[in-house]
């Protein structure tokens, strides 16, 4: 429990937390593109319902996202800066270029998203819901490009013990930069997609049932049937881009020590990876099958951990296991696409409760799954914070001490589980209200804070008088 691991600890934590939040603005924000267009080209009224009732969730989200952040960016001066006064030359751009084409973009729209949809018109507040939902994608870009070349640097010079760029385009779009934005793109659409899913059935088992939440349950369900196949395709090419860059993770990812000539690697399903034996204990494996995932071939092989120094080797039993619980929930989000395309044929997408037990049960599992490939992500890099070029030890703050990192990751756990666990309870008690069929035309037909409220409330002083002499 040194200062080292506290403040791998904290930085671990307060990531755990952000994740979460920029995931789901991701996905809100593309939802919410997608019901105002298709409000404006059919005037459904269920749109709009669905829309204003989810500009809530993502109002919250994308406050909580933003305070993390900026939690998260002062770290690295604080507990990281051994690591930022060697790489900031291309980390510290890569942030300011997210902060100048993202979040300012993001900000500049966003009070137009949530107050203006009566005061600029339906298209240009259509036009800034989607500038809010790009700038969430453009901030995922920078974001990622900045981690990806840590996993994968290239395009850079190492001048007076500095990182210098040399080339922006090779820094930026990295060899594992393009597999991992696709990756967690993917990743954020079906968690938000489960979110949705997940609560719409929750109504439904309560016995509420309207047109907001059938329609809002029913696109749920086709976003999982259509992006899960495609994440795990995703998923299978980054494994091929780990293999070639990243050997040593995906040996603890398998839980792989050694290879035997002749055999083929096996995949190990479930087992206990011992570090000190250099083992995979009680291992239930498929032999070759590792073969036939990791290299597309029969008998082709893939570096061991063996090959590798002690010193050199990822945590293989944390890796070995948040990457079972990844795929594992991935698989189970195929399985709820493919029962929801069953129900349909059958019509009983809305009334089957054991599917909608499941689809209430898998509500998290997104979240959960993109938390698990972060670790894995993350952990499988180890002892390196910038992949072959400096370990971790050598980018921690060196004047902390064990007390001070202690005290601090204390003061953060007691905040963060304060101040974000109430930003969740309140998102949670906005989502169990449910959408309310007919609101959004209400507001809309009101002027401002007031349903059916003139906008100039000057204007109804006639009909007011005229009500007043009537009724002497």
């Amino acid at each position: 429990m040194d200062a080292l691991f506290l403040a791998r600890v904290q930085f671990g934590f307060t990531i755990s937390f952000h994740i979460i939040f920029p995931a789901l603005t991701i996905g809100l924000a593309a939802y919410l593109a997608v019901l105002e267009g298709l409000w404006l080209r059919t005037r459904r009224e269920v749109y709009m319902d669905l829309y204003h009732f989810w500009l809530k969730v993502f109002s919250v989200a994308f406050g909580m996202g933003v305070v993390s952040g900026l939690v998260m960016a002062y770290q690295f001066g604080t507990n990281w800066s051994d690591f930022s006064r060697f790489a900031g030359g291309i980390t510290g751009p890569l942030l300011t270029y997210e902060v100048m084409t993202a979040f300012f973009l993001e900000a500049g729209f966003l009070g137009v998203m949530l107050f203006g949809l009566k005061r600029v018109g339906p298209g240009l507040h259509f036009a800034s819901t989607v500038a809010v939902a790009v700038g969430s994608l453009i901030s995922a870009t920078w974001i990622l490009a900045s981690n990806s070349w840590m996993q994968t640097p290239q395009g850079f010079e190492v001048i007076d013990g500095r990182v210098v760029p040399v080339d922006w385009l090779q820094v930026i779009f990295n060899p594992s930069f393009p597999y991992r934005l696709v990756h967690m793109s993917l990743a954020a659409f079906l968690a938000t997609a489960l979110v949705v899913g997940g609560s719409a059935a929750w109504h439904f088992l309560r016995g509420r049932d309207n047109g907001p939440l059938r329609m809002m349950f029913s696109m749920a369900m086709w976003m999982i049937l259509v992006v899960a196949p495609i994440q795990l395709l995703a998923g299978d090419q980054h494994g091929l881009n780990t293999l070639e860059y990243q050997p040593a993770k995906l040996a603890a990812i398998e839980g792989h020590w050694e290879n035997t000539p002749g055999e083929g690697v096996p995949l190990i399903l479930f087992g206990w990876p011992d570090m000190q034996a250099e083992t995979t204990r009680y291992a239930l494996e498929i032999p070759r099958a590792g073969s036939l995932l990791l290299t597309h071939s029969w008998g082709g092989h893939i570096p061991a951990l063996k090959d590798f120094a002690p010193g050199d080797r990822p945590n293989s039993t944390v890796v070995f296991w948040s990457f079972r619980v990844m795929v594992g929930l991935g698989l189970l989000m195929i399985v709820l696409g493919f029962w929801g395309l069953g129900l349909r044929r059958g019509q009983r997408l809305y009334q089957s409760k054991s599917f909608l037990r499941f689809g209430l049960a898998m509500a998290p599992a997104g979240l959960v799954a993109l938390l698990a490939g972060w670790i894995t992500t993350e952990v499988g890099r180890q002892p390196w914070l910038i992949y072959g070029l400096m370990r971790t030890a050598d980018g921690v703050s060196p004047t902390h001490t064990t007390g001070q990192m202690a005290l601090t990751l204390g003061i953060f756990v007691v905040v963060y589980f304060v101040v974000f666990g109430a930003g969740t309870l309140y998102a949670l008690r906005l989502i169990a209200k449910g959408p309310v069929p007919g609101e959004a035309a209400a507001l809309l037909a009101g002027g401002p804070g007031e349903a059916h409220q003139p906008m100039r409330p000057l204007s109804a002083a006639g009909d007011a008088s005229q009500e007043v002499q009537d009724g002497n």
